[in-house]
């Protein structure tokens, strides 16, 4: 596959930019060590809103991020159909079909509107093609709101019904309650009998499946970008053809304990010197590693952004977009106590022809350790380690550089690390070979995007 790879180093000071099940930061143990830790799932949620931002300013790709994983599906569904049938059939209707993408819940959301069992991940031009596929069988409308007047009838019923049992006595009161009971059972039957009629001319899973592939995802880029998974119909499950790793710290990292104090601005003089309110918040710092990578090969295929209607140059604006929001995001947990929004130090971009994805954390397995910064030694590592990868495999690529540290090759005859062991050799040098040409961000993004147009 041709792919472009990004290797991020990033100090971030102190934060919480990733919380576990009790609000500490997130860790893991790597290289038998305890490692401060950011998910990828974290990661890639500031990356989706920073490559809106980003494509938003481009003229190219402006309306190509419109996707929207929601559990808020009825409504939108509601809005696709035609506004001249009457509203009570069309929310029916969107309630059958957002059933079939992923089962309705009895939940509610603050309009009113039934939620569906998990996120799905759609597009404007995708509920309008299953709202266009709907409008062109106006038979079920008419069944739609013969079901939904039987329902609402239903409801009146039950409702004059409760009324009446409420002010009844209680002779009178058991006779309403045999009377009802017969009507009840026969305003449900017609119910679910509208239901079912209605269910039986709805349009099916290959149907909704065939509309929503039929706008070959024009407005969904970060759909390709990240995928999709439909678990009731695979066919829609789209392969993300971006890749993430955990960010893991480069070194040991242990949390820490914030105590703060809040004042209570009301009180006087004369009141107790106490603090209005205690708590405790934990936090960690540390310079991460992250990993990021792009199939461009599959970006470019006909499930993806392979559409004729999209040219090559579009697409490079697409991946643009793309490698800037994975430079620049970063997760806004706790931005106002814990404003921890810093650039990368280092960012190694790799261009290959071929082969497969190869992250480089293993540079950090022996966790990198230094009194005068974290950021020199783990970018020492990080380059020696992608050279000794590059020699082991054969791997052939093209790489730059970017950020605000810039490496500087080992003095001669000087070790990069002082032995560990009494007759162990020296470890390679950082020679100047080893280090790539350092850009600015945007000669960095147009260097790896022009092999999108190769």
């Amino acid at each position: 596959m041709k792919l472009i790879e990004l290797h991020i180093l990033q100090s971030f000071p102190v934060s919480c930019l990733n919380r576990d099940d009790v609000g500490s930061p997130k860790t893991a143990v790597f290289g038998g060590v305890n490692r401060a830790r950011l998910s990828s799932q974290c990661l890639k949620r500031a990356i989706r809103d920073e490559m809106r931002r980003q494509a938003a300013a481009s003229d190219l790709v402006a309306d190509r991020f419109k996707g929207k994983r929601t559990k808020r599906l009825v409504k939108d569904l509601a809005d696709a159909m035609d506004t001249n049938q009457c509203e009570p059939a069309r929310l029916a209707l969107a309630e059958f079909v957002a059933d079939q993408l992923s089962t309705l819940t009895s939940v509610r959301d603050e309009n009113g509107q039934l939620l569906v069992s998990t996120l799905t991940y759609l597009t404007p031009a995708e509920i309008k093609a299953i709202g266009q596929a709907l409008n062109g069988k106006s038979e079920l409308f008419a069944l739609a709101a013969t079901f939904t007047q039987a329902e609402e009838e239903h409801r009146h019923a039950t409702e004059e019904e409760e009324a009446k049992l409420k002010a009844a006595g209680k002779d009178e009161k058991k006779k309403l309650e045999e009377a009802w009971k017969k009507k009840e059972e026969t305003l449900k039957k017609s119910v679910d009998g509208a239901k079912k009629k209605c269910a039986a001319a709805m349009l099916g899973k290959d149907a909704i499946g065939a509309a929503i592939k039929s706008v070959h995802l024009k407005d969904g880029a970060d759909i390709a970008i990240f995928g999709r998974m439909v678990a009731s119909d695979p066919s829609l499950t789209v392969e993300g053809t971006a890749m993430f790793s955990h960010a893991l710290s480069t070194h040991k990292a242990d949390n820490d304990i914030d105590f703060f104090s809040a004042v209570d601005d009301a009180k006087t003089k004369a009141d107790d010197a106490g603090a209005g309110m205690i708590g405790t918040l934990e936090f960690t710092s540390a310079v991460y590693y992250r990993y990021a990578a792009m199939n461009l090969d599959l970006l470019a295929d006909k499930d993806h952004l392979g559409d004729p209607a999209m040219s090559k140059e579009q697409r490079r604006a697409v991946v643009d977009a793309f490698l800037r929001a994975v430079v620049l995001a970063v997760p806004p947990a706790r931005h106002n106590a814990m404003n921890a929004h810093t650039g990368p130090a280092y960012v190694v971009g790799i261009y290959r022809q071929a082969g497969q994805p190869m992250q480089l954390v293993n540079a950090f397995e022996s966790p990198v350790s230094s009194r005068n910064g974290l950021v020199a030694p783990s970018c020492r590592e990080l380059l020696l380690h992608r050279e000794s990868v590059n020699e082991a495999f054969g791997l052939k690529e093209s790489a730059i550089a970017m950020g605000w540290h810039h490496p500087s090759p080992d003095p001669k005859k000087k070790a990069t690390n002082s032995p560990t062991a009494e007759g162990e050799s020296d470890k390679k040098l950082l020679t100047e070979a080893f280090i790539p040409d350092h850009l600015s961000l945007d000669a960095f993004c147009e260097r790896l995007t022009a092999h999108v147009l190769l």
